[in-house]
């Protein structure tokens, strides 16, 4: 904005350029100055430009053409001439504003996101997954980026949000913080560190990569600024935002501004006060010719002309409350009570006459000394000095000079309440007598100082005292008398009235502001406070006049007139009676502008265009103004236009340039703009119902068209439309305003029906309108809205069913409208998956879609044809990929929206399985194509179980109940086939068992997705089940045979499948795990019993010299018995209740099976013919059990009971022989077999007390009473001796 002040060279340039401007396209018809409009539209007139062009073969379209454009002319120009005008008005409510603040309670709006900016910060996301960043993260947030890039960031809900303005920053930090609490509250305890840390952490994180290399120094800068601007804004910054709201030029600005003097606050308070007054005869106008606006009642038209001139009466309290001069310490002087009252009833102005007293005035004063001239009569060093004093304050003295050099500087500064001071300066010198009191006057001057006298120094000459040689002092001084708030203007006029100044004498005037609406003429003698006279300009006109015949004195006339007196004043200059009839003239807030004669002159006199050069500056504005076409719009009458279209107009592109801005705004002004509205409003009347019509309308028009708008603030406007149409039969009205035109009643209620339909339509499309929940809480004061809109008043609230089923409806159709929009997606995502994937198949597809179309063209949109392309196994794909889509869409809708719909939490129960029903028939027709007795769809069974089995709304639903339905058979019929194939799996297998041991599979069995067990075509001719290549390196000790593993572990898969399943209905899956618990408890019985015969016809087979060897195979038996223990452990026991008996019953089957086959392998015991080969072959028996057979336990028994029944079996041998003496050779065996099988088994673990019990107590006297007798009979045993057994190999 120029400032007023600026040079006029600079201006007369810019005027200038746009003098070209207009002037140039004047033949074709361009726009000109409203001036001329009269003018130039007779320049418009194709007929002089149409002899020079060739003829046009068609005359008649070009000379239409040429009236379009003449007429998109003139709308344009008028447009502009309206947007000027509007402008003005603008201006004047800037430039003094009494009724209006800039709020400062606002909530701060967010820099919006534009698509750049997405764009950008999608680069820089992908940049840090890609790893091109330098950001220190754990797989756990890389995850968490790489979601929220996948679901928010490349999102269409977010490029929509962000098209429509109303994605900021904030919100996608936001969006991001509540994606990662989960995240983050899911994650495992670590001592020491806080998950508040890890998610504070986690943002800063966020935050950095958001930014990207940006200097976060320039962007708190930035941003604290931005906040700045938008909380608060200077005059200047509100005409800069205008001048761009209503596409005004800077010089038209410029002219505008210097013209109407926005600068001077006493001009601005007398526009306003004529305005006030222009309303009031307005008011009178409409009650005295019946005038009046269409009421919803005749009661009204009284009530509307009473709100009328209350709403003037405290446009006029407002102003009165103001200061008399913006911005200056003095305050005004309290008047009596009812002061506007009587303002506003013209006859009654005599009630409240001001008194001398009333009109006080306070003056300051510089006296500023500088030097003394002519000073020769004293000797050099002789001190001098001055001081100075107003007549009745106190005296001051400057510093001493020498009488060489006499000079100070000093100011003096004094107040006094004399408009006519007497200064009084006074010259000493220092007496060098002994006996003077006092200092000797060398002169003295007397100044009667205005604030209109020069403020610069200058020489005055002194009067000399007696006794002084020097007859030619002089002094030289400055006296500055500053002007206060409320003196408009002073100086010295010839005066002549009928009952004031009954005198034609010249007097010192001061015209005094007392109040806003109260100014006084007064006249002042020197040195008095009070006015020797005054006249109060209440009702008085003045303006310009002819000098008068018969009054000697003053050159120029103008007078004040009133009913029943006329003042007459004259000065002796054009200019100054310029200035003083413009400032009784904004002090009478009289309706008529004087014109100088010396403008009206130049008017009538044609190129008359230099000013006069008495005329002030703000003359030459006005005058320049007027040689733009600026004038019809500063001197235009306020009171006569049409005000509410006007701001109508104004709202309108005020909104235009908000949503156009760098903020989130969503329909919230700025309080800069704000302000300006509400001051408009305010001061120029406009109601604040149509205010709001207009609001919601544009608001309205905006949101229809994509606009994010706060439905808060919707609520808000249409809360004070209603309030103020039903108000009146409750009392309740918002801006006292009690009246009601039909017009605001009939656009209420049409407002009111597109309200309704753009909050169901938003209700409907949530998860389009509200993404992510953004804006936050906007959905829920959506909601709130709809049920004030559904209400018939103001205060009978609509039941609640009825909106309850409004809202209904609209979820209903939220469901269909997002299915759709999810199948599309996931059509879109499938084909450039194909593309990406299979590319290879989509040229095939191509190829064959082609040849269709070839082949057939009018059956190429047929659905069935295009089906008979997408195989079972690609459709059941397409149906998991759906409920993936399915399931990520209804946990957004309860992590984003289940708080805005807390209170219909059951419709959106209800919401949530409609959803699924639209997508339960896909998943229907998707199922029937599959091939029968197929297992490939159980993972969309486990997928979309394991989301509804948790949630406790669709949880045993209905969609739920029909998934449970559709797959109860398939999961019976999977069990079926199982069995009979495990059954049949190990009957062949055992009939080729080898026996070789196997690794194991059960014991580290993994969690394997379906399927774990092989798809079974028909219940005949079942393939035998191998196991999985990868499965053999999972362990590194040998255990069972290969038909046991496998049986195991196809067991063991099959309880893991359906256990997986975690069927939600309890008797089900009771039923299917006891019918599993059986199903192992006979296979493992009948491995056992295959096992117990295989193992006895192998110990039938094998020899029973000393050359038997425990085999490999016996050993694999004996593994398969722990195996099968420790199986049916876990497959065959139950947690509760009496089925606990499968378990017990299978144990004492494999206990019994044990024990037999411990029993038939220690009765295979091969001949005592040498001991030597019998010791060799219990050793490598007991080395081959003890390193093959897996369970302790079972070696235990086996050896405790080995041991035993040898020893028994060498008590009976020797017991039948004990009338018998053994021979040597017999003895030397016994007794080599009992020491190394003693010795053997105690290495081996038996116990002592199995060692030494009563059989080898017996055992061993026997022979050592034999080994006596041989000792003594034969002469000795060669050294073996049951003594010395211990110590030998």
């Amino acid at each position: 904005m120029l400032d007023p002040s600026s040079s006029e060279e600079e201006t007369d340039e810019i005027l200038e350029e746009e003098r070209k401007v207009v002037a140039a396209p004047k033949v074709g018809g361009a726009r000109v100055s409203p001036s001329r409009t009269s003018e130039s539209s007779v320049g418009l007139q194709p007929s002089r430009s149409s002899n020079v062009r060739p003829s046009s073969p068609s005359p008649s379209v070009a000379s239409e053409k040429e009236k379009e454009d003449l007429e998109k002319m003139q709308r344009e120009e008028e447009e502009r001439k309206k947007r000027l005008q509007l402008y003005v008005f603008v201006m004047r409510c800037i430039a003094y504003p009494f009724n209006a603040k800039q709020p400062t309670d606002m909530a701060r709006r967010q820099q919006k996101i534009s698509k750049q900016q997405l764009q950008t910060v999608k680069e820089r996301f992908q940049s840090f997954l890609n790893g091109d960043t330098q950001i220190v993260a754990d797989e756990a947030f890389i995850n968490a980026v790489q979601s929220y890039y996948e679901v928010f960031l490349k999102s269409d809900r977010v490029s929509r949000m962000v098209q429509s303005g109303g994605c900021s920053a904030a919100d996608s930090r936001e969006v991001f913080k509540k994606h990662i609490e989960k995240r983050v509250r899911s994650l495992p305890e670590i001592d020491g560190l806080s998950k508040e840390t890890v998610l504070s952490s986690w943002i800063a994180k966020f935050d950095t990569i958001y930014r990207g290399e940006e200097d976060p120094r320039k962007h708190q800068q930035r941003m604290t600024a931005s906040a700045a601007s938008e909380l608060i804004l200077s005059k200047d910054q509100l005409y800069e935002m205008f001048q761009g709201i209503l596409g005004i030029k800077k010089f038209e600005h410029q002219l505008l501004y210097n013209a109407c003097q926005l600068d001077n606050p006493d001009e601005q308070a007398a526009q306003i006060r004529r305005e006030l007054d222009g309303r009031l005869q307005m008011a009178d106008q409409i009650a005295r010719g019946g005038k009046f606006p269409r009421f919803v009642s005749r009661e009204m038209e009284a009530m509307y002309i009473e709100e009328l001139k209350s709403s003037v009466n405290l446009l006029m309290a407002n102003l009165e409350s103001m200061p008399v001069s913006k911005g200056g310490e003095f305050k005004l002087q309290k008047l009596k009570r009812g002061h506007n009252t009587s303002i506003i009833d013209m006859g009654q102005e005599d009630e409240n006459q001001l008194s001398k007293s009333d009109v006080v005035l306070s003056f300051t004063l510089e006296v500023v000394i500088m030097e003394v001239q002519g000073l020769k009569s004293l000797a050099p060093n002789r001190i001098v000095y001055c001081t100075m004093e107003v007549e009745g304050g106190q005296k001051l003295q400057t510093d001493q000079a020498e009488a060489s050099k006499p000079t100070w500087g000093t100011q003096g500064d004094f107040t006094t309440t004399h408009p006519l001071p007497a200064v009084k300066v006074k010259l000493f010198t220092e007496s060098t007598g002994v006996l003077a009191l006092e200092d000797k006057e060398l002169g003295r001057v007397v100044l009667h100082p205005t604030p209109n006298s020069p403020k610069q120094a200058e020489l005055h000459k002194m009067t000399v005292s007696k006794g002084c040689p020097d007859s030619d002092l002089k002094i030289k001084l400055a006296v500055r008398m500053d002007k206060p708030q409320n003196m408009k203007h002073c100086g010295y006029l010839w005066a002549i009235g009928k009952n004031v100044w009954k005198r034609w004498k010249k007097r010192f005037f001061v015209l005094v502001q007392v109040s806003q609406y109260t100014f006084a003429m007064c006249s002042y003698r020197e040195k008095k406070a009070e006015p020797v006279e005054l006249l109060q300009l209440d009702g008085y006109t003045v303006d310009y006049t002819d000098p008068q015949p018969g009054l000697d004195g003053g050159r120029t006339f103008f007078n004040a007139v009133k009913e029943g007196d006329t003042v007459i004043f004259a000065s002796d200059d054009e200019q100054d009676r310029i200035l003083w009839v413009q400032a009784m003239y904004r002090a009478t807030g009289q309706s008529h502008k004087p014109v100088p004669p010396t403008q009206v002159q130049k008017l009538n006199a044609k190129g008359g265009t230099a000013p006069q050069l008495d005329a002030p500056i703000s003359q030459f504005y006005a005058d320049r103004a007027q040689k733009h076409g600026m004038d019809e719009f500063i001197s235009a009458n306020p009171c006569s236009f049409d005000h509410a279209s006007l701001f109508e107009m104004l709202q309108r592109l005020t909104l235009d340039h908000r949503l156009n801005d760098s903020y989130s705004c969503l329909g919230w002004f700025s309080p800069g703009q704000v302000f300006v509205l509400d001051e408009y409003c305010a001061r120029n009347g406009v109601r604040g119902c149509h205010r709001h019509l207009c609001y919601l309308r544009d608001l309205l028009e905006r949101a229809e068209n994509g606009a994010m708008i706060d439905p808060t603030l919707l609520h808000y406007s249409f809360a004070f439309c209603a309030s103020h149409v039903h108000g009146n039969r409750y009392g309740t009205r918002p801006d006292g305003i009690g009246t009601v035109s039909v017009d605001e009643k009939e656009r209420f209620e049409g407002i009111k029906d597109r309200l309704r339909v753009l909050l169901e339509n938003q209700i409907t499309h949530f998860r389009y309108c509200f993404p992510f929940g953004r804006p936050e809480g906007a959905l829920k004061a959506t909601l709130s809205l709809l049920e004030r809109v559904l209400m018939k008043d103001i205060v009978t609230p609509v039941p609640q069913e009825e909106v309850k089923n409004v809202i209904r409806k609209c979820l209903e159709q939220a469901a269909l409208v997002n299915y759709q929009r999810l199948s599309e997606y996931a059509k879109v995502e499938g084909k450039k998956r194909e593309m990406y994937e299979h590319p290879v198949f989509c040229l095939a597809s191509q190829v064959m879609d082609l040849t269709i179309l070839e082949k057939n063209q009018k059956d190429h949109r047929d659905p069935e044809n295009v089906g008979r392309l997408v195989t079972p196994a690609k459709k059941l794909e397409d149906t998991i990929r759906l409920a993936e889509l399915v399931i990520e869409v209804l946990q957004q809708n309860e992590e984003h929206h289940a708080e805005a719909f807390a209170w219909w939490s059951d419709l959106m129960v209800e919401h949530a399985e409609t959803f699924l029903s639209l997508y339960a028939v896909d998943m229907d027709a998707a199922l029937e194509v599959q091939p029968p007795d197929s297992w490939d769809s159980f993972p969309l069974f486990q997928l979309l179980n394991d989301f509804l089995r948790v949630d406790y709304n669709l949880c045993n639903g209905k969609f739920h109940k029909h998934l449970q339905d559709l797959y109860a058979p398939l999961v019976v019929r999977y069990v079926d086939l199982m069995e009979s194939s495990i059954a049949q799996s190990i009957h062949r297998g055992f009939e080729r068992e080898t026996w070789e041991p196997v690794k194991s599979l059960t014991s580290n069995l993994p969690i394997v997705n379906l399927p774990k067990v092989p798809n079974v075509a028909v219940p005949v001719n079942l393939p035998s089940f191998s196991t999985p290549a990868w499965m053999t390196a999972m362990s590194d000790t040998d255990n069972g045979s290969g038909t046991s593993e496998d049986l195991f572990w196809k067991l063991d898969a099959l309880q893991t499948f359906i256990r997986d399943l975690h069927w939600p209905e309890e008797e089900f899956g009771k039923h299917l795990e006891t019918r599993l618990k059986l199903m192992s408890s006979d296979m493992i019985e009948s491995c056992v019993k295959r096992t117990r015969a295989a193992f006895e016809a192998k110990l039938q087979r094998s020899s029973r010299t000393a050359d038997f060897r425990v085999p490999q195979s016996i050993c694999t038996m004996f593994n398969v018995m722990v195996d099968a223990r420790a199986q049916s452990a876990k497959l065959c026991a139950m947690e509760l209740g009496q089925e606990r008996q499968y378990h017990s019953q299978i144990d004492n089957l494999i206990e019994e099976t044990v024990k037999e086959m411990i029993t038939l392998l220690v009765a295979k015991k091969p001949g005592m013919d040498v001991a030597d080969s019998y010791v060799t072959f219990v050793r490598h028996s007991q080395d081959m059990l003890r390193d093959k057979v897996n369970e302790e336990m079972y070696i235990e028994r086996l050896f405790d009971q080995w041991y035993t029944s040898t020893m028994n079996l060498l008590g009976t041998w020797l017991t039948d022989r004990m009338d018998l003496q053994l021979h040597v050779y017999q003895l030397k065996i016994l007794i080599r077999i009992v020491k190394k099988k003693y010795r053997d088994f105690r290495l081996q673990g038996v116990l002592d007390s199995t060692l030494n019990s009563k059989m080898y107590d017996t055992v061993r006297n026997r022979l050592m009473l034999e080994e006596a007798t041989a000792s003594v009979r034969e002469g000795g045993m060669q050294g073996i001796s049951m003594k010395d057994s211990d110590t030998e190999d």
